[in-house]
């Protein structure tokens, strides 16, 4: 009886082993945490570096040119001078977090980001994709999706006026 006791409850551990599965999804995690405080970094103006690993790299609307962390945190500073208010809403933010078949673990969000133009007052208004690649808690690539369609018409409508001759 003993013997079979044991053999039991081997087969029982063996079983739970076999179905334990890492975590593939999720809403809540530290990769996820990190991602949020990036977010307020930015719309607090605070460009912090330290949650990218040295060799990240980061692509905005492109899938060639990529920017440095130092490089993102300066594009970053560099556009600020385009709005007197920029940033992400607080509302309908959302996170998620997955580990690909490969074992690569990424954060992807989707975000509201809000601005007013500095040149001429007009408010901008457009959603948001960003996804990370992290490695041992460090991004090590960053992916920004969005139409900057808004802001490039805006930035042109400041500059031409400029150019109009004073009466």
């Amino acid at each position: 009886m003993g013997k079979k006791l044991i053999v039991i409850g081997l087969a029982i551990a063996l079983f739970t082993a076999c179905n334990e599965q890492a975590t593939r999804y999720t809403q809540n995690s530290p990769e996820i945490e990190t991602v949020k405080t990036a977010i307020n970094n930015y719309n607090n103006k605070m460009y912090d570096a330290s949650i990218y690993a040295d060799t990240s790299k980061t692509y905005f609307n492109t899938r060639d040119g990529f920017m440095s962390p130092s490089e993102t945190m300066a594009y970053h500073k560099a556009n600020d001078a385009n709005y007197s208010s920029r940033g992400f809403r607080n509302e309908d933010q959302e996170y998620e977090m997955v580990v690909t078949d490969d074992g690569e673990t990424w954060v992807n969000c989707w975000l509201d980001w809000e601005a007013i133009m500095a040149g001429n007052g007009e408010e901008v208004k457009m959603p948001i994709h960003l996804t990370y690649r992290f490695v041992e808690g460090k991004i090590v690539r960053e992916y920004g999706y969005w139409d900057p369609t808004a802001v490039v018409m805006n930035l042109q409508e400041i500059e031409a006026a400029k150019n109009i001759p004073a009466e």
